[in-house]
């Protein structure tokens, strides 16, 4: 089979990374790149042996297929030339910044029959990928993503570049539609909000809390999942999956514990031993960025549908954005006057707490 010709379109820190891996991609070489910003070119030009370009059309008629990494205001509409140029891609998560241009891109893929794959690289992360063979009926969902701040990513706020990744994860878990959305977020050192939290309900009954900050100064990627089969914890930094199972006992709420123990203060050992067993997963270490690269090739080579398709990237954005409009209309005070509203909300000075004269007085 033919060689697939790529270019990388975008050659910043997760642009250089792609271009860097396509090198042990069986199927595909690397024949160039592209990037608007001197500095990014040269830099490109010193560790890739392949031209270079300032203008990423100037490549289009020597590609089969592109990785568009750049930044996401720039994704719709170098998109959808390159789509509309034939031409296969992996772009970078979020697919766009809108809802709109998310579908429109997925429906220009499936129109002309190419690959859209979305860079949701978290699907491939051992620890997630494992939990699928488990098969937890999801009915709750906690997760938390933070980082310190990035100083990068900030055409968009949290949500987008952070709290979309847990979102495409819960929506790989169930195709109900989405029911209800809360959101409140602020925006701290940025112009988008800069930490969000989200309630997110969908038909099956499944609801998720998701929350994100680029403002922390913990790191935390992890994700609780629990269902009717069990309780599943997702370390994703780890990576590292933890699963506890309820005995059949407490499945068929025939467990009492007033007859198991005189003394629940003292029964947490036993609990979890008998009860609520622990097992830890073994995963098998590997590079989630050079397996979205394989699925990425194989899926062109195929005709299968990439594990994230540009289909399952628009959803993502399209829940992502409900989020958003929910905290543009997140109101902080009771009586909120207009400049109290969303994530750029001015800070009264003072609030007033119930009790607060009194005990002045």
């Amino acid at each position: 089979m033919t060689c697939l010709r790529v270019a990388v379109i975008g050659a910043g820190h997760l642009g250089r990374i792609h271009a860097k891996l396509l090198g042990s991609v069986d199927g595909a070489k690397l024949v160039a790149i592209s990037d608007p910003i001197e500095s990014a070119r040269k830099n490109a030009a010193t560790l890739f042996d392949v031209p270079v370009h300032a203008d990423y059309r100037d490549c289009i008629d020597r590609i089969d297929a592109a990785i568009v990494a750049a930044p996401t205001d720039a994704h719709a509409e170098i998109a959808t030339e390159l789509l509309k140029a034939g031409k296969h891609l992996l772009v970078e998560k979020p697919l766009a910044t809108s809802a709109a241009d998310a579908n429109r891109l997925a429906s220009l893929a499936a129109s002309r029959r190419l690959t859209l794959q979305v860079g949701h690289v978290e699907r491939f992360n051992p620890a997630f990928t494992a939990l699928s063979d488990i098969g937890v009926d999801a009915k709750y969902i906690e997760s938390v993503r933070a980082s310190r701040f990035p100083g990068r990513c900030l055409d968009v706020g949290v949500v987008m570049d952070l709290m979309i990744h847990d979102i495409d994860l819960v929506c790989s878990l169930t195709d109900a539609a989405v029911t209800g959305v809360s959101a409140s977020g602020l925006a701290v050192v940025s112009d988008h909000e800069d930490l969000a939290e989200a309630r997110v309900e969908f038909g099956c009954g499944l609801v998720a809390n998701l929350k994100a900050s680029r403002i922390s100064p913990t790191p935390a990627r992890c994700m609780q999942v629990y269902g009717s089969g069990g309780f599943a914890e997702i370390d994703f930094s780890g990576p590292a999956l933890h699963v506890v199972r309820p005995s059949e006992s407490l499945v068929s709420r025939e467990f009492e514990l007033d007859q198991a123990t005189e003394n629940p203060l003292a029964y947490a050992d036993e609990l979890f031993a008998e009860h609520l067993q622990i097992g830890t997963h073994e995963l098998e270490p590997r590079n989630a960025i050079l397996d979205e690269l394989h699925d990425f090739v194989i899926s062109i080579q195929s005709g299968i549908s990439p594990t994230v398709s540009g289909v399952a990237g628009a959803r993502a954005v399209t829940i992502a954005e409900m989020i958003l409009d929910s905290i543009a209309q997140r109101g902080w005070y009771a009586d909120a006057a207009p400049s109290e509203i969303g994530p750029l909300a001015s800070v009264r000075s003072r609030i007033d707490r119930p009790g607060r004269q009194r005990r002045a007085a």
